[in-house]
């Protein structure tokens, strides 16, 4: 067995990961993430699984941000789940000994996490983007869900001398999971330095820009297009002042580092 046959074996937590772009990348489905989301965060009420686990995820993006910065590099690295959001890691995979099972999106992913929530009765503090947005997508998360609890939730403008007090309200509210939209590397940034002041609760999960796709007001490329992974195309025409730029910098070093620092057959 090789080296890296056997670090993927012997995980702890039981998800087998693979080496991609530099980052280790879980091999899951968003189903098997939520299941691994369950039980976590069970294990963690009452504080008896210390800090939260830090469950970020990998696009071209990120894998570009970790390569030029490096207290984002080390941020990625304290990570206790990288799931591949972006096709692109996907892809890569597929020229390892070791193909990833799917895309798991955050977007999708929401929803699976949702469902187990639902299930488990765990409930949910959302975190990031204006007062307005983040209100709107509890909303549409209570017309999806009306059964799912909602823990609290707070906009992501408060300033860092306000982390403490935050982290208090969090973990007065209960929540087992904290969904982190503040914007990549703020949000893993953020993630990593309040942890350990959020025992008790199981998960702190990045989700970027997911809350204006829960209010829709920001669409999701077609099906085709999203399978042959071709969304970013389809953003970057729906907002090209926004992410004209971010894609034309990011995906060609994205394409070298998946090249160069993934595991190979």
């Amino acid at each position: 067995m090789g080296h890296a046959e056997t670090h993927r074996a012997a995980a702890p937590d039981g998800i087998a990961r693979v080496r991609l772009g530099g980052l280790d990348v879980a091999r899951v489905t968003g189903e098997e993430l939520a299941r691994f989301m369950v039980r976590d965060c069970l294990a963690a009420r009452g504080g008896r699984g210390g800090a939260p686990k830090l469950v970020f995820s990998c696009n071209g993006q990120g894998v570009a941000l970790a390569a030029r910065d490096e207290a984002f590099r080390l941020v990625m690295e304290e990570a206790d789940i990288i799931h591949a959001d972006g096709m692109s890691a996907v892809l890569a995979s597929r020229l390892t000994p070791a193909p990833l099972p799917e895309r798991v999106a955050t977007t999708d992913f929401f929803h699976d996490a949702a469902r187990a929530a639902l299930e488990a009765d765990l409930a949910f503090f959302i975190l990031g983007g204006t007062e307005e947005a983040n209100a709107s997508a509890c909303a549409a998360i209570r017309r999806h869900y009306p059964s799912l609890r909602i823990a609290g939730r707070a906009h992501g403008y408060h300033p860092p001398s306000e982390d403490e007090q935050l982290c208090e309200r969090i973990r007065a509210s209960g929540a087992d999971v904290v969904w982190v939209g503040l914007g990549k590397p703020r949000q893993e940034l953020w993630c990593a330095k309040n942890r350990e002041r959020l025992p008790g609760v199981g998960w702190l999960k990045t989700c970027g820009g997911l809350y204006a796709f829960l209010t829709g007001n920001v669409p999701r490329a077609p099906g085709w297009m999203r399978r042959a992974g071709l969304e970013w195309l389809y953003r970057t025409w729906k907002e090209p002042r926004r992410l004209g730029l971010r894609y034309l910098t990011t995906n060609p070093l994205a394409f070298y580092l998946f090249l160069t620092r993934s595991e190979r057959r």
